[in-house]
């Protein structure tokens, strides 16, 4: 005997509870089951367990998809305005990230990711829809109804909306099984691939980095499709922080990657400036008040072995300001990435043009895709929650 109800929500992420009390409160009856022990794992480690839960900033060019027009319109009709008032209505404490080029739009709960998967908890309550967590699901059957068998019974509905996420981070329940139902209801799938997500090297560089793991700084780093201008972190591995993760959603594999150390400045210039003001210290020391120490040390032997003692007015005026133009192209090739093992989004996935951009409906009618498992990825720094958000709601008004 399987309960009934008007729609199953598969996944409670950001994306599932959006979606569920939104149905909830056009008075749909509504069940939502996941795998995990818990809802919103992905949530309650985002933001370092505060939250980065949208971006006032939010368009359309801050996210990858094939088809960069599709999330146009689920972003439209749900704005990050929409969700900081249900942020304020719950009284959550938020503040915007500031960066050295002033405030960056990103918003965090003040205290606690939990807030977050608190609201969105009571939100679902408020209007009965049913949750439950530690359940697999073991077949959907499809014959009008949708009907799904599970470890904790099975369960009927009108409505399916899969919102299961993707590949990323599998110990906070990521999986590829809203990839299988996709294909086994005969949608296309898009390669899917590592996104936001550090940098591997192996080697010589590898050694390099590993030794200056924990040290970060300001860089540019130049792709050949982008470039962004965030803080580097050097890990055990290879290179990470949010300059590194940005550019990882748009690096193929075997390209080289240009690394600006010393952002906004103009190299030839400062060299002439150094050697006038202070030509008596050595380079590493006028570098000091720019880089980590623990930096200016690995890329001393890198860059200028050869004149490593010597004061910056024994240079000649073109060999100092090309070592600084150095500095700020210094090119390096990754080895790979992390993987999904650490990446904090998929690429790819459900085709775009097997989904509705208005309803998240595929042309299997009652069949709806939300949030990750779809082709539309965001850049770091809230995005990807306000797509879940967005794209929860137009399920939700839909169903």
């Amino acid at each position: 005997m399987s309960q009934s109800f008007d729609t199953i929500i598969l996944g409670a992420g950001a994306a599932g509870l959006m979606c569920a009390l939104t149905a909830g409160r056009r008075g749909r009856r509504v069940l939502v089951l996941d795998r995990s022990n818990k809802v919103g794992k992905k949530i309650l480690m985002s933001g370092g367990g505060k939250c980065n839960f949208t971006n006032r900033y939010t368009t359309p060019d801050r996210f990858l998809s094939a088809n960069p027009h599709f999330c146009k319109s689920a972003l439209a009709r749900y704005t990050p305005e929409h969700f900081i008032e249900m942020v304020e209505a719950h009284e959550i404490e938020y503040f915007e990230k500031e960066t050295v080029n002033g405030l960056s739009g990103q918003l965090f709960c003040r205290q606690s990711s939990k807030q977050i998967v608190a609201m969105l908890m009571a939100e679902c309550e408020a209007v009965g829809v049913e949750v439950r967590t530690r359940c697999e699901t073991a077949e959907v059957v499809h014959d009008g109804d949708f009907h799904l068998h599970t470890d904790q019974g099975r369960f009927s509905a009108q409505t399916l909306v899969i919102a299961t996420g993707a590949l990323s981070v599998p110990s906070l329940g990521g999986s590829g099984f809203g990839y299988q139902l996709a294909e086994q209801f005969g949608l296309r799938l898009l390669p899917t691939v590592a996104g936001l997500v550090p940098f591997t090297f192996s080697g010589a560089l590898q050694d390099t980095f590993s030794g200056l793991s924990g040290v970060s700084c300001e860089a540019v780093a130049h792709g050949e499709r982008r470039s962004f201008r965030e803080d580097l972190l050097f890990t055990h591995r290879g290179l990470s922080g949010p300059v590194v993760l940005q550019l990882s959603s748009y690096w193929q594999p075997g390209e080289a990657v240009a690394l600006d150390l010393l952002p906004g400045q103009d190299g030839v210039a400062m060299a002439r400036d150094w050697k006038r003001q202070q030509p008596k210290v050595l380079l590493r020391s006028a570098l000091s008040a720019l880089l980590p120490r623990k930096l200016i040390q690995a890329l001393e032997p890198l860059h200028w072995p050869e004149r490593a003692e010597q004061q910056l007015a024994d240079w000649p005026d073109r060999q100092l300001g090309a070592t600084l133009q150095r500095l700020q192209s210094w090119s390096v090739t990754p080895s790979g990435t992390e993987g999904y093992r650490t990446a904090e989004v998929t690429l790819g996935g459900v085709d775009t043009r097997d989904v509705s951009s208005r309803t998240m409906e595929s042309p299997v009618s009652g069949l709806y895709f939300i949030g990750e498992v779809v082709d539309v990825t965001g850049h770091l720094g809230g995005f990807n929650f306000q797509w879940a958000w967005a794209s929860g709601h137009a399920a939700g008004s839909a169903l």
